[in-house]
């Protein structure tokens, strides 16, 4: 039995020696070449063409539209709602502030939706259709490896086409 048990842990100490130096390797290719740490005051906030009217975001890195690691934040006002749409990324969403109402599906519908308060974590595959929704003023971060986009499901809630 003695043999046995130096036996497993003579494996498993040369398994771990061998999965340290791999994971060192593969973890180099994601840091970025410069440090970079940002307070919520050096966040330069805009307009989101691609969302209805009255979001916000600010790109911590990125661009978002580049085969890149990208991080943003985005701020939605009291009552806002977000129709039906997916993305051709995995999505990593977190809530910094109120609650933000979550829901899959191709038509936005209150009453089929997950409520995310501050903390909740969200991450749906791609092109897996979704919606969202606020009572309150909410700001998520997203964070994933781009090119990023949305496409509404009903092409007429799409606010480039109108």
């Amino acid at each position: 039995m003695r043999i046995i048990q130096i036996g497993l842990i003579a494996i498993a100490v040369t398994f771990s020696l061998h999965m340290v130096p791999a994971t060192w390797a593969a973890d180099t290719h994601t840091k970025a070449r410069e440090h970079v740490m940002v307070e919520p005051n050096d966040l330069k906030w805009a307009d989101v063409p691609t969302l209805p009217p009255g979001a916000k975001v600010a790109v911590i890195e990125g661009p978002p539209n580049e085969a890149v690691p990208f991080m943003m934040r985005l701020k939605f006002p009291v009552n806002y709602e977000i129709p039906a749409h997916w993305h051709p990324a995995i999505e990593h969403l977190t809530v910094l502030s109120g609650t933000f109402n979550m829901g899959i599906g191709d038509k936005l519908d209150v009453t089929k939706t997950k409520a995310l308060r501050v903390g909740g974590v969200m991450i749906i595959q791609p092109k897996i259709p979704r919606f969202a929704w606020t009572k309150e003023e909410v700001m998520v971060q997203v964070h994933g490896v781009g090119p990023w986009g949305i496409t509404y499901v009903d092409p007429a809630d799409d606010p480039q086409k109108k």
